[in-house]
């Protein structure tokens, strides 16, 4: 543990959230949660946590600070709302900014927060509720060395990789927006490749078992067919996810004239599944965009 850091806070108590906050108490920090789910909270007292009634309550009673909310306005509102952690938090504690936003915000965040005396670390994750859950999550990370000095022990407490990507915030949130371009593609991708294989008859089954040892694989296609296959979409990552990071790394690339067919048609597919009414549900819902597609047992995808 970080001889700096001995109480850390956990704003966000999502899927990814309540497995870095049990990380967290299994390193031996003091670990102060906050989310708007009474019950999510609770979970993390029932760990041994300790309950904080709102990010400002919270600010006063730690040394670090990560926030897994779902944007940047959620950010906003935690840091610097009517109830936000910024002006609690003492000089030179951490806050590590997990959310997926862009580039820009990451980078002006960290000016505001060092002009409050606080240190940041631009610090997107990635590895799902799995990798979370087991304090093995990749975090794709940029801030300064000092920081970085204080969050050793936290850092290694949640993460199996941890990417040093620059001294100031800003390479974490573009590294995320790549991963993030790839990864709804490929979801996307993987939903139009099950669609064609039962709408022309194939058993979807023996589909998924030989696309994966081929060279069509990908990790989001072994990952994500099986819900398709199950048709359980009990949301993990939710279509509303991929509307939202797509559309982040679309505005990124309209600003700088950059074109990106496969990301805007990828933003197109699960827009169109959002529109359906499947925006709550696991991001594989995608594939409920093409017409008349049954899977063995009646199910429909």
């Amino acid at each position: 543990m970080s001889k700096d850091i001995h109480s850390v806070g956990v704003i966000g108590l999502g899927a990814m959230g309540m497995g870095v906050a049990k990380s967290l108490l299994r390193g031996g920090f003091a670990v102060h949660a906050c989310d708007v789910r009474a019950d999510a909270v609770q979970k993390i007292v029932d760990a041994g946590g300790h309950r904080a009634d709102s990010p400002a309550a919270l600010g006063k009673l730690v040394d670090a600070l990560i926030i897994l909310v779902v944007n940047a306005d959620q950010t906003e509102a935690v840091l610097f709302g009517d109830n936000g952690a910024a002006a609690n938090l003492a000089s030179g504690s951490v806050v590590i900014a997990s959310a997926t936003v862009s580039p820009e915000y990451a980078r002006g965040l960290g000016k505001r927060l060092a002009d409050m005396g606080l240190l940041m670390i631009d610090g997107p994750v990635s590895g799902g509720a799995a990798k979370a859950a087991t304090g093995e999550m990749t975090v794709m990370a940029a801030g300064s060395p000092e920081a970085f000095a204080k969050c050793v022990g936290v850092l290694d407490a949640i993460a199996g990789k941890v990417y040093r990507l620059g001294d100031e915030p800003g390479p974490g949130s573009v590294t995320k927006m790549v991963n993030q371009l790839l990864a709804g593609v490929h979801i996307a991708a993987a939903g139009e490749a099950m669609a064609l294989a039962i709408r022309a008859g194939a058993n979807p089954d023996q589909v998924y078992e030989v696309i994966c040892n081929s060279a069509g694989g990908s990790w989001m296609f072994q990952n994500r067919v099986p819900h398709i296959l199950a048709g359980d979409y009990t949301p993990l990552s939710a279509v509303n996810i991929f509307v939202k990071d797509l559309g982040i790394v679309l505005d990124y690339a309209k600003k700088s004239v950059f074109p990106l067919p496969l990301a805007s048609t990828a933003h197109q597919m699960f827009m169109q599944a959002s529109a359906a009414g499947h925006g709550g549900e696991d991001d594989s819902a995608v594939v409920k965009i093409f017409p008349g597609i049954e899977l063995p047992a009646g199910k429909r995808a």
